[in-house]
């Protein structure tokens, strides 16, 4: 299955859930949305680091969804490499084995875009 093939599949079972507990779904939706807002920090800077911890937790759905939000953002492959070294440094062998993941779906999700 291709990441372009595993995100769709992400965001249909994310509408199921969002249909099941709807406020709960909300209430996550804006604290996203306040957490991942322009600060001190740009929201490009904040999708790296989203991006970072999904690979330190090896959450291939979240390493999806953040690739593709990184793409949005304006992140070039460069510094998307970068903060993978740095997610690789924090998680060590488990690390690598997803930062090549997402890099991966970084190029094959920017490859549509």
């Amino acid at each position: 299955m291709s990441f372009k093939e595993k995100f769709d599949e992400t965001r249909n079972n994310l509408r199921g859930l969002r249909k099941a507990i709807p406020d709960t779904f909300a209430g996550f939706v804006s604290m996203e949305k306040a957490a991942s807002a322009d600060g001190a920090l740009s929201h490009k800077s904040k999708e790296l680091i989203a991006l970072g911890i999904a690979v330190a937790l090896r959450c291939e759905d979240c390493i999806i969804s953040h690739a593709g939000a990184c793409i949005r953002a304006g992140v070039t492959r460069e510094e998307l490499s970068e903060a993978l070294g740095t997610a690789i440094q924090m998680s060590g062998g488990p690390g690598l084995m997803y930062a090549a993941k997402a890099l991966a779906a970084y190029d094959e999700l920017s490859a549509d875009a």
